[in-house]
């Protein structure tokens, strides 16, 4: 039985989840793959007009990128770009990446992609059929420079397009991750000092035979409900991270109200804005150098931010430009970019050199994004410290007022 996975070249937005499909062709050959779309009639539809007859079609709601990450996926067309730039024929070059991959998975992916090209399939065709990994940017780089014969240049721009964005993640990421494991460990321990340490401290208390005072009596209360709704607290905890989980996957609404309240964090807000603008402003410049045209390229350039709120305002950008207004007039109305990337990117446009301009904006922010994430973790940190330590030292003291009362009356 044929194995294909999603062939399909239509362009999909932020929101699109990925389906798994089985059917048959225009031959009666039995096919499975899987495709991006926004809802399982427009997979139905996409498949329809491959001449493909589905049988099956579920959705991923969950789905694991199977063990193969966006940096293995940036080496692999760095590698690619290296050896074609040598002179190594694409066959072959295809054939010594596969070999060189480490993970299993991964040679599988690049040996299926030189199968199709082997077979006459186009470059970008034969990635299109692999959108977990290769998106519609990705894709439309690769038929740019197909088309154009400069196909050892597109990919270089595209390594280096996704170098810098997986930095810019991994930053993002490590500074977010330091506050949330802190707070989850801090919620463990306060599990298991209600659970365990304070029914100890109460039993002993209880030997007093004094009147206790009203925060140790408030600490006990909520240990008692601690211990008595334990099973209740964990399970509704675990049910609402998994309801918001798939809430936030399947709802373009509250996707787009994640977005707008994480823009407005007070620490976390100006960082991920500033992520933002460097992936904007570093994929509209890869894809003009690349020969895109201005408006295509803005169908783009939104999704790759990572934030609905960019996707929403690039679509908006990418109509008033189609309709004659300047870019620059066009991003100064959605009241999203600083001054001076307005700045640079209106030099650019009047000299002609925009896609220059906004590689050296996407430079500025990048190196922002460093400074910040860097400061980041010595500005919570003693915010954290100070907040838990307050919670434990007024457990500690709610506990120990009954003995200090003691000491006092004696």
């Amino acid at each position: 039985m044929a194995n294909h996975h999603g062939a399909t070249g239509a362009k999909f937005a932020a929101a699109d989840v990925v389906f798994h499909w089985k059917g048959v062709d225009r031959k009666g050959l039995a096919m499975q793959g899987e495709l991006r779309a926004t809802s399982k009639a427009a997979a139905r539809q996409a498949l329809r007009k491959q001449g493909i007859r589905v049988s099956t079609l579920s959705q991923h709601l969950f789905y694991i990128e199977q063990g193969i990450k966006p940096k293995e996926i940036a080496l692999f067309t760095r590698q690619l770009s290296t050896m074609l730039k040598a002179g190594i024929p694409l066959l072959l070059a295809f054939e010594i990446a596969g070999q060189g991959q480490g993970k299993p998975a991964m040679a599988r992916l690049v040996n299926a992609i030189r199968r199709d090209v082997a077979a006459g399939t186009s470059l970008a065709t034969a990635f299109r059929r692999h959108p977990r990994y290769f998106d519609d940017l990705y894709c439309g780089l690769l038929a740019a420079g197909e088309a154009a014969g400069i196909l050892d240049k597109l990919l270089d721009r595209l390594a280096l397009h996704m170098e810098k964005t997986e930095a810019i993640k991994t930053k993002i990421k490590a500074a977010l991750t330091y506050p949330l494991a802190v707070m989850a460990v801090a919620g463990i321990v306060l599990l298991v000092f209600m659970l365990f340490v304070v029914p100890i401290f109460r039993q002993a208390i209880a030997s007093f035979g004094s009147e206790l005072p009203g925060p140790t009596l408030l600490v006990i209360a909520i240990s008692e409900f601690f211990v008595k709704y334990w099973f209740f607290i964990i399970g509704s905890t675990l049910g609402g991270v998994y309801f918001i989980l798939r809430t936030l996957r399947s709802s373009e609404v509250w996707q787009a109200r994640r977005d707008r309240l994480a823009l407005k964090l007070p620490i976390f807000g100006n960082l991920l804005r500033k992520s933002c603008i460097a992936r904007w402003t570093r994929t509209l410049a890869t894809m003009l150098a690349a020969g895109v045209p201005l408006v295509e390229a803005l169908e783009s350039v939104g999704k790759a931010c990572g934030n609905r709120v960019y996707l929403e305002v690039s679509s908006r950008i990418r109509q008033q430009v189609a309709s004659g207004l300047a870019l620059t007039t066009a991003m100064s109305r959605s009241q999203l970019f600083p001054p001076m990337v307005l700045q640079m990117c209106a030099i650019g446009e009047e000299s002609g050199t925009l896609d220059f301009m906004l590689t050296k904006a996407a430079d500025f922010f990048e190196s922002e994004v460093d400074e910040a994430a860097s400061g980041l973790a010595s500005l919570i940190e003693p915010l954290i410290i100070t907040f838990l330590g307050a919670i434990i030292c007024g457990l500690l003291v709610a506990l120990y007022l009954p003995i200090f009362n003691m000491g006092a009356v004696v």
